[in-house]
């Protein structure tokens, strides 16, 4: 506990949590505008300059929207599955460090106290986004079981079948980061990547780097635990109708595409904080400003990741629900096992070897797991079986019954 007043915590709350319902509007219009420009379409342009006004109204709009609600559903767990994702969306953000550290010195001096703009920065920082995205996925499979419908339950089961495994995958890539830096608080973790001694001198100490393979698991994970395309199984509408909130509408189905939005910006943060040092970067100017440096480096960063879930959605088409399963058990799972026990065999020699030898002793560690990931599909493969009809056959006798 420090002696801060309480009116620190406060504003450090409401402008932590405002950042990111900001973000969040400027995200879901910026999104349309760029998938529209991609697909030779003009995209929200008539409410405000460039039509950036256009999320302030569809939310004006959905907030007073006739709320039908389905007689057959059950309407306690009904009403709480959507605000369900929305709260742990807001309670996830809590440990992200938006403006710095104080060990980097980018404290907000306000009034003649000196704090940071971070809600909580708790010793279990990592582990807390982990569990809320465990809470998160109740929302969706709720919603579908609590209304009663055939596809909305499809769309819950698939999304929690989907969450079950991308979070293994997710909780494997933190776990390296967790081997390589020695804690969980995610302070600790800024600072060390914006304090320390990169592999190379002169680079940042960022984490993307001795880590990479941990990064590209956590990337394609944070796509399929946010439900974005090409992920985004459990609102399939081509099968499922809309998915799990196919029987919502008006606010409640607002609070869902809310809950999916800040699912975007929670993740990019995360990834931000954990591989690419997240607030860090070079400030200038008096001390009194130089908090502001940190918000914008934060932002940059964020926003490339941001625009890498936008252009997914405009650019893959959605995999089949096997394909998705087959990369999280067969492929992220497996590297993820394996590049903990690499990150683990580079920390425990990296404490016996001078600095020179770090470089070294990270090639070596990515090789070797390169090498033990590449085998490891040879001892796992399906061996083909003299009962497997050739592809040649199977399409022949489907054109035939086309033809028919």
């Amino acid at each position: 506990m420090t002696d801060a007043p309480l009116w620190t915590d406060l504003v450090s709350v409401l402008v932590v949590f405002s950042y990111f319902l900001l973000t969040t509007a400027l995200l879901i219009w910026g999104e349309r505008r760029v998938v529209a420009r991609m697909q030779s379409r003009l995209g929200p342009n008539r409410v405000g300059p460039f039509g950036i006004g256009q999320t302030l109204v569809d939310g004006v709009k959905m907030f007073f929207k006739e709320d039908v609600t389905p007689e057959m559903v059950d309407k306690a767990v009904y009403s709480v599955a959507p605000m369900v994702g929305v709260v742990t969306g807001f309670l996830a953000v809590a440990i992200v460090p938006l403006g710095g550290t104080e060990a980097m010195g980018s404290q907000v001096a306000l009034f003649g106290e000196s704090f940071t703009l971070q809600v909580a920065d708790i010793e279990i920082g990592v582990l807390w986004f982990l569990a809320m995205g465990s809470i998160h996925v109740y929302s969706v499979f709720l919603a579908g079981w609590a209304s009663n419908s055939p596809y909305p339950l499809l769309g819950g089961v698939r999304a929690s079948a989907q969450m079950i495994s991308y979070e293994i995958a997710q909780g494997l890539a933190v776990a390296s980061v967790f081997i390589y830096a020695g804690t969980l608080r995610v302070s600790e973790i800024v600072d060390i990547q914006a304090l320390g001694e990169g592999l190379v001198s002169g680079m940042p100490n960022w984490f993307i780097v001795p880590l990479f393979p941990a990064f590209v698991i956590f990337l394609v994970a944070m796509v399929a635990e946010a439900g974005r395309p090409p992920f985004d199984l459990a609102e399939a509408e081509g099968e499922l109708v809309a998915g799990f909130h196919t029987e919502y509408s008006g606010l409640r189905f607002g609070m869902f595409m809310l809950a999916e939005f800040m699912g975007v910006i929670i993740n990019s943060a995360i990834i931000v904080t954990l591989f690419l040092g997240g607030p860090a970067g070079p400030a200038f100017g008096p001390p009194e400003v130089a908090w502001i440096f940190p918000v914008v480096w934060f932002t940059l960063k964020t926003s490339l990741f941001v625009l890498f879930f936008i252009l997914l959605r405009a650019a893959l088409p959605r995999f089949r629900y096997d394909a998705l399963m087959t990369i999280g058990w067969r492929w992220l799972i497996p590297l993820g096992m394996v590049w903990v026990l690499a990150t683990g065999f580079m920390v425990i020699v990296n404490e016996q070897v001078s600095n020179e030898a770090r470089f070294g002793i990270a090639v070596g560690g990515i090789a070797v797991a390169g090498l033990l990931y590449l085998v490891a599909p040879l001892f796992t493969s399906k061996p083909a079986t003299d009962t497997d009809p050739a592809p040649s056959e199977t399409l022949g006798d489907d054109l035939e019954e086309v033809s028919l």
